[in-house]
């Protein structure tokens, strides 16, 4: 069993990978299995220090999953108010409002979390 080390560069996190690899059929209640526990700890937090996942942009989220459930722009005015209003977000000319970011929840369950997250509008402000 080799010696497990914080993980403090890429070397370190190719090296603990090329461990995991080894260790991964590992049989339950041994201290290998532990070793891949730790291992796996270590891991997950160095990726989430410098491979940080930023949340999905809504409007592209909103684009994936009409893709994937087969929905035209026309599908989605009875939860945004109209045809204009469905083109206006899509295009990134206008916010999604808090009656859409409710409505697209509650009738295609979007999570909240990204309907309300950070969009790139394409928007300047006038102010």
């Amino acid at each position: 069993m080799e010696d497990v080390r914080l993980i403090r560069s890429e070397k370190d996190y190719q090296a603990a990978l090329k461990q995991i690899r080894a260790l991964w059929d590992a049989e339950p209640g041994t201290p290998e299995e532990d070793q891949l526990e730790i291992l796996s700890i270590l891991v997950s937090k160095y990726e989430e220090e410098h491979f940080p996942i930023e949340e999905p942009d809504p409007i592209e989220y909103i684009k994936v999953r009409m893709e994937e459930l087969g929905l035209r722009q026309e599908d989605l005015v009875p939860y945004m108010g109209n045809k204009g209003n469905v083109s206006k977000v899509l295009n990134r000319k206008r916010s999604l409002s808090l009656e859409m970011i409710r409505n697209l929840h509650r009738g295609l369950r979007f999570p909240l979390e990204v309907l309300i997250g950070e969009s790139s509008l394409g928007l300047r402000s006038n102010h």
